[in-house]
């Protein structure tokens, strides 16, 4: 489990292609002494299991299922990546729940300056778009946000300066592809009304 809250960016030092998975290195700033072999890191908001590591680096594999539904697919040497370690029993939470499991992918449609800030507009694919509520929370390139309006598959952001520095939304420009993963208690309390 995640807080979305982005401890590092990292950047993809190589790809390797296999058959059918991809093998990303990522270069990153984290204590690697305190990093296991199997350890879940999240990036841009997908779980993702360390399988090897060396003096700065890293190692992930990830499978046909998850370059086909996230935006892992599109990544090149070079490429800067949100990180965030597993949370521990403890830890503060600062941002929100998030399993790393990525719902969606969306299309970022207008990025503004708002006073200090910017206003980010996000399609939702469909259905998805129903579990996302104002005020809710959601996980944007694994960084824990807080919706502000909603209509219809299209909801808004704000991004503060902080949140603009130091993680890879800053990047975000019209067109861009994002990882989206809803909050999980709307996806629970949303099964239920089904159920009911």
């Amino acid at each position: 489990m995640f807080t979305g809250i982005v401890t590092d960016v990292g950047r993809v030092r190589a790809v390797h292609e296999t058959s059918r998975d991809r093998r990303f290195e990522i270069e990153t700033r984290f204590d690697l002494a305190d990093v296991d072999i199997g350890a879940s890191i999240s990036h841009a908001g997908c779980c993702l299991t360390v399988v090897e590591k060396g003096q700065g680096w890293f190692a992930v594999e990830v499978s046909g299922e998850t370059l086909a539904v996230t935006t892992l697919a599109d990544w090149r040497e070079g490429r800067r990546v949100n990180l965030e370690r597993a949370a521990r029993v403890g830890d503060e939470l600062g941002g929100h729940i998030v399993s790393g499991h990525v719902d969606g992918v969306g299309e970022v449609l207008s990025v503004e300056s708002e006073g200090g800030s910017h206003r980010v507009r996000i399609r939702a694919p469909r259905p998805l778009h129903r579990f996302i509520a104002p005020k809710g929370s959601v996980a944007v390139e694994g960084v824990s946000l807080t919706v502000n309006e909603v209509e219809d598959d299209v909801f808004g952001v704000n991004l503060i300066p902080h949140t603009w520095e130091v993680t890879t939304l800053g990047e975000l420009r019209v067109g861009s592809r994002v990882n989206l993963e809803i909050d999980m208690l709307a996806r629970y309390l949303a099964r239920w009304r089904e159920t009911a």
